[in-house]
């Protein structure tokens, strides 16, 4: 037990070291931009609710240095408190095209999905871009995110992102973010392994979202952005990570809804992707060297593995969230790093049982390949019900 637990400590190590390396070298080498080369895209914002600082965040996209683009703004429900926001970007912005669509139709158990199923066929353009609502971008984003598209190889194109925290629980949970996940992101990149995308931002092909069977194929899947993705990678298409780097918000505000929130990841990365799931085990190099320390009674050697994992481990994190990601969390919290591994830990462990996730309130079973069912749901969803549609625009070029 101790022989490979040793072992497990050294891979991390090696883990460590790599990602490291991979990060300086990707942030080293910037995209290069073609700025006569700016096809048409359509982005489609998906609203449930209002985030913090809504009004900024939609409008960012409304400020595109960029000639030709369209905002298709979606929701469901015609009391959702973001139709005051969007009828003010609107406003704000005549000059743009820019549509409310008000759709209450249902295709699966993701309402996200139903969401962009409604407001896609509003889309005039070939490039879709899918943004979650949390995202704040800058001027020149869409300049810089269209660029590998120059590639008719490319499908799909994503990017990293850079968390603010409205709570410290929040930032808790954004350490990892930028210090742990985004360095297996860099590495699956380097290694031929990107065949999965991010919510924060995914521009698709409209060809290869169709010939993937279209929103409805993903409909009653968790984690659509993975699918999305992964569905591309399959069709023989690349999906590429972007060098552009957007902002969110993260808003947990209690270990409760952190806990939850990170089981829901947890559980549904190893639904998606079941052997993907287990090679993390190798990630979490501070518990397997503590559990050295613990098995080897405070011996000399257990401390030496011990501190030659959190001086790796401490390297990746400054370099991949403080140097290259510039993230203010990770600058000011990266003593708390080995803490927070202990915690990703355990509910890694956490997430191999059970099949339970709760998500907006409501209580999923996961199924194989990461599906969504409700468990104590009578009937099924409906399908196609009396829809209720509102389109307002402020300029349709």
């Amino acid at each position: 037990m101790i022989g490979f637990l040793i072992f497990s400590s050294l891979v991390s190590i090696a883990y460590y070291l790599y990602s490291s390396y991979i990060s300086i070298f990707c942030f080293k080498q910037p995209q290069q931009s073609d700025l006569s080369y700016h096809p048409p895209v359509s982005i489609l914002k998906p609203l449930c609710g209002l985030d913090v600082g809504a009004y900024e965040k939609l409008s960012s996209f409304c400020q595109q240095a960029y000639p030709t683009y369209q905002i298709i703004f979606g929701v469901r429900d015609d009391v959702d408190p973001a139709i005051a926001i969007v009828r003010r970007i609107i406003k704000d912005f005549p000059q743009l095209d820019i549509k409310l669509v008000i759709d209450d139709r249902i295709i699966g158990n993701n309402l996200k999905v139903s969401n962009l199923a409604n407001i896609a066929p509003h889309a005039r353009h070939d490039l879709l871009l899918i943004s979650d609502s949390d995202i704040k971008v800058g001027s020149d984003y869409l300049q810089r995110i269209v660029q590998p598209m120059q590639n008719d190889q490319v499908g799909l194109v994503t990017c990293l992102y850079r968390s603010q925290a409205t709570h410290p629980i929040a930032a808790f949970e954004a350490l990892s973010i930028s210090t742990d996940f985004h360095p297996s992101v860099l590495v699956a990149r380097q290694l031929g392994w990107m065949k999965f995308a991010m919510g924060s931002s995914i521009l698709i092909r409209r060809s290869v979202l169709k010939a993937m069977g279209g929103f409805p194929a993903i409909a009653d899947h968790l984690a659509d952005d993975f699918m999305l993705g992964n569905l591309t990678a399959k069709l023989g298409f690349q999906v590429t990570l972007s060098d552009y780097v957007v902002d969110h918000t993260l808003e947990t505000s209690t270990f409760i809804d952190l806990v939850e929130h990170q089981t829901r990841w947890n559980r549904c990365t190893r639904a998606s992707n079941f052997s993907g799931y287990l090679g993390l085990f190798f990630s979490h190099g501070v518990a397997l060297s503590l559990m050295v320390v613990i098995l080897m009674q405070g011996a000399r050697e257990g401390w030496a593995v011990l501190g030659f994992v959190l001086a790796a481990r401490f390297l990746m994190a400054w370099t991949v969230g403080v140097r290259c990601l510039n993230d203010p969390i990770a600058a000011k919290l990266l003593v708390l790093v080995p803490l927070r591994d202990l915690l990703s830990f355990g509910l890694w462990v956490y997430g191999l049982m059970g099949d339970r996730i709760v998500w907006r309130g409501q209580t999923f079973r996961l199924l194989r390949g990461g599906k969504l069912e409700q468990p104590f749901q009578i009937s099924s969803p409906i399908t196609a019900p009396l829809a209720q549609v509102e389109v307002e625009h402020s300029r349709v070029s």
